[in-house]
């Protein structure tokens, strides 16, 4: 119910935006022009498929002469978001993309995570926070990993560094049930996932998280992650650039199937940590 009224509130966002816009006999190529992105861009923004960003937002303002609507609405709107303001929109593409592809150098991307590495994950940068807040952030971070269960799921492509296997997250508990989660999602054939080894070496793009996403009636997108950071990017010559820099490391990791051995070895060796105990 909560996430029906928030897409009823970004769709009022689209209507206050397209009235606006008409009302100062633009059209959306003119506004695109003048807050410096497409009048596509404009069209997706009025039907409540994509959301501006901050400072688009506040472009609009200055543009359409609203004094801070479109920038207090945002605000609103970004507030009740159970995701980092840095991560919402990212967060909102995922549900629409056809096929998404991650790269993880350090944790398991967040559509794999099991609820006890989520947690312990959420523990581990947030000691001091209250239970509330920390379930809070679990629960949407597995109701983002719901729409690998769907029918109509996006191809999901994970490549993990073998730091991902390697270091644990919470118990050893936690860790084999979570390699065991992802091994079982990559024998029942609904994710690829591979691990770029430590034989490996050095590769493009060192420590950066990377998500590439395609959609059926927009161009594709570039998500890249740092510390309390994010940036959504959708500059098709950049967004080219990051998927031959996912190719160079898909074609420096295992295979499919030598992967998803690794992954399965590194799980007995949780587990038997576990059995000794």
């Amino acid at each position: 119910m909560a996430n029906t009224r928030k897409n009823a509130a970004w769709e009022y966002f689209g209507e206050e935006l397209k009235r606006r816009r008409e009302d100062a006999g633009m059209t959306q190529a003119d506004l695109g022009h003048r807050v410096f992105v497409s009048g596509g861009y404009i069209g997706q923004f009025e039907q409540a498929f994509r959301k501006p960003q901050l400072d688009v937002a506040q472009r609009i303002d200055g543009v359409l002469q609203t004094g801070g609507f479109f920038e207090r609405l945002w605000r609103k709107l970004i507030k009740t978001s159970p995701y980092a303001s840095y991560f919402e929109e990212a967060a909102e593409l995922e549900r629409l993309a056809t096929k998404i592809c991650d790269f993880a150098p350090a944790i398991v991307p967040g559509l794999l995570q099991t609820v006890s590495y989520a947690r312990a994950l959420t523990l581990a940068g947030n000691p001091l926070a209250a239970d509330e807040y920390i379930e809070e952030k679990v629960r949407a971070r597995l109701d983002r990993a719901e729409l690998l269960k769907d029918a109509t799921r996006p191809v999901y492509w994970a490549i993990l560094h073998e730091t991902v296997l390697r270091v644990p997250v919470g118990s050893n508990s936690v860790m084999a049930e979570q390699l065991g989660h992802i091994s079982r999602l990559g024998r029942e054939r609904k994710v690829v996932v591979q691990v770029l080894p430590f034989a490996a070496g050095a590769y493009p793009q060192m420590g950066k998280v990377l998500t590439l996403m395609e959609f059926d009636d927009s161009p594709p997108t570039a998500y890249t992650e740092g510390v309390y950071s994010g940036n959504l990017l959708d500059d098709p010559a950049v967004v080219k650039r990051a998927h031959e820099v996912y190719d160079l490391v898909r074609a420096a990791a295992l295979s499919p199937e030598a992967s998803l051995s690794l992954i399965e070895s590194a799980a007995e060796d949780y587990g038997s940590c576990v059995s000794t105990t």
